[in-house]
């Protein structure tokens, strides 16, 4: 062979092997969440902005990855979400659904994303059961779930002195997972649930409930709720001087998007445990800037954080397995450290249990605030394996 020769068939390769001139691979990931009603500022929109930060970080296009982005209202009712899971996989050629809050919701569409052999990145929803007795290999669980908000806020208030419960619970699956993981925390640690009352999902008046809860005399009043109804419960139980009275209330659920609509008058003091804050370090900071100039100025929550950190890090395992197949993007998920400048470092357990550290945070009182959004003062740091439920323990199939 002439060296001319030689050299075009290297520069061919050479071509060939270009990521930007590569076979290009299609990927299209549906953002299925709550846009209209009580969880739509804790993921809604902002969640979309969050999968749009991502593809541009991730620089998809000069990969050789093309990424399209659609949305969906899921109402907060499984059939409405499963139907839009089912047309998106079925007709619209989705390879991936991303956030869905509301655990009804998320249980339903994991399940249907097994069925259909594609991949489901949780954000939203706190079901433990999603890496549990309901886990399957085609679901990750990115961001938070009961378990450790039970171990984190649960914890510190059993610690504190809070010894005796009682559960304001929200009627579904969420509602249901939360107070059995935060009862589990508060007798492992030596206290007592005296009671729970279900309340409607979504609430908007828990007047009644929270006198039962008042007349229980139970030092701590766990709200296993979340989103406007959380907010809503702790303004009712302010109107009946349910703290002035002795008794502490304990989001077991709070977002940032919530003390920010309560205000740091009304929700200082509140412990809460949280996956990832704006104000956490420079990295953090940075990247809530970009995404609050895109959200009419609101920081991002834990979930939109979610949502970014969880499609980076699909993107990076499509472009190390050369294709979209779930099986293969999934394994290559596992197997393939996370990392990025929200979460840090972490991995993905066998049963799609995302790792990573959890944090205590209080908020802050109105003259420690130093401006817009500053809201949380940390109290501590809860490490992954501390945070989340040991494995052996899960009752997930996929652990061997």
């Amino acid at each position: 062979m002439k060296l001319k020769t030689i050299l075009a068939t290297t520069a061919l390769a050479a071509l060939m092997a270009s990521p930007a001139l590569a076979q290009q691979i299609s990927v299209k990931a549906g953002v299925l969440n709550d846009r209209s009603g009580l969880y739509a500022d804790l993921s809604g929109e902002g969640s979309v902005i969050a999968a749009r930060l991502a593809v541009e970080d991730f620089k998809a296009a000069e990969k050789g990855i093309k990424v399209d982005i659609v949305s969906a209202d899921h109402q907060n009712k499984p059939d409405v979400g499963s139907t839009i899971a089912r047309q998106w996989y079925d007709q619209d050629g989705v390879d991936l659904i991303l956030d869905v809050p509301t655990s009804s919701v998320a249980l339903a569409v994991s399940q249907i994303s097994k069925e259909k052999n594609k991949v489901h990145i949780n954000s939203g929803a706190g079901s433990s059961d999603l890496t549990g007795k309901a886990c399957n290999a085609n679901t990750i669980h990115w961001t938070y779930d009961t378990y450790a908000l039970a171990q984190g806020t649960g914890g510190a208030m059993v610690k504190a002195g809070g010894d005796s419960w009682f559960f304001l619970t929200a009627d579904y699956a969420f509602g249901h997972a939360l107070e059995r993981d935060a009862s589990a925390t508060v007798t492992k640690a030596g206290g007592k649930v005296l009671g729970a009352v279900r309340t409607p999902f979504p609430g908007t008046d828990f007047s009644s409930f929270l006198l039962q809860a008042q007349a229980s005399k139970a030092k701590v009043i766990g709200l296993a709720n979340a989103g406007t109804d959380t907010t809503n419960a702790i303004k009712q139980a302010g109107e009946f001087g349910i703290v002035a009275g002795g008794q502490k209330l304990a989001g077991l659920l709070v977002f940032i998007s919530d003390v920010h609509a309560l205000g740091l008058q009304a929700a200082q003091g509140l412990v809460l445990t949280e996956s990832f804050y704006w104000d956490k370090d420079d990295q953090t900071r940075a990247w809530s800037e970009r995404f609050a100039k895109l959200n009419g100025g609101k920081k991002p929550t834990m979930v939109h954080a979610g949502v970014y950190s969880g499609l980076l890090h699909y993107l990076k395992a499509v472009e190390a397995a050369k294709s979209k197949d779930a099986g293969a993007v999934v394994a290559k998920m596992k197997e393939m450290p996370t990392d990025d400048p929200l979460f840090g470092k972490g991995s993905i357990r066998p049963n799609g249990r995302k790792m990573h550290d959890m944090y205590l945070y209080e908020v802050k009182k109105p003259s420690e605030s130093k401006g817009p959004w500053d809201y949380y003062r940390q109290i501590s740091v809860l490490p992954a394996e501390q945070a989340f439920q040991p494995l052996a323990e899960t009752g997930c199939a996929l652990v061997k």
